[in-house]
């Protein structure tokens, strides 16, 4: 497989981040999200976001078929805060979960770093962002960079092989209870001086 090549160290750092990616489809991310929100939202507010790369506006679903209409973007991205608690969306069930504010963010390729830019003027101040992508990681420097593996290596997304030297750490898929004990005891996060969330990874 060929593997695109990004710049080592992003230009945006998000230091109030938690990013989860993941080598393929249903590997469990929105499941360990919502026990990251749960764990935590008590003692931080927390804006969860979705992301979805989209190789051209107006483009077909990558999948085959009509889709869902996701890849049919006329813009350079479009950000949408999520609401319908009877839905039974991703997005949806990390709201419920407890997140203050949830958002799905599909944006073209090469218009990242600038969608990216337009949700933090949307986002809750002082917030902790439990993000949901692969290819977000080409453009931002979180404080935890997760990646979920399942699979064989042949059946690797393209977007977490351009970035999964970049993992922090990386978990097997499903995530089992000694995985997501290893994972919480080498997460710090804290406050600055500020009152933003900051999160490291010690392990």
């Amino acid at each position: 497989m060929k593997h695109a090549v990004f710049p080592s160290e992003p230009a945006i750092f998000a230091q109030s981040m938690i990013l989860i990616g993941s080598s393929g489809r249903n590997s469990g991310k929105t499941t360990l999200a919502m026990e990251l929100i749960r764990r935590w939202k008590v003692r931080f507010s927390i804006t969860a976001l979705k992301v979805t790369t989209i190789a051209h506006a107006g483009g077909a679903c990558h999948r085959g078929g009509e889709g869902c209409g996701a890849c049919s973007i006329a813009s350079k991205y479009v950000l949408e805060e999520e609401q319908d608690r009877g839905s039974d969306k991703d997005t949806i069930q990390m709201l419920r979960a407890g997140a203050a504010q949830v958002f799905w963010l599909r944006s073209l390729r090469g218009s990242l770093a600038e969608a990216y830019t337009g949700f933090l003027e949307k986002a809750l101040p002082d917030t902790l962002i439990i993000c949901e992508s692969n290819s977000l990681r080409e453009v931002v420097q979180p404080g935890c960079f997760i990646m979920l593996k399942s699979g064989t290596e042949d059946a690797i997304k393209a977007s977490a092989a351009a970035v999964a030297n970049l993992a922090n750490i990386t978990l097997p898929s499903p995530l089992g209870t000694r995985d997501m004990d290893r994972l919480l005891s080498a997460l710090v996060l804290e406050r600055t001086a500020q009152g933003r969330p900051l999160v490291r990874f010690v392990g």
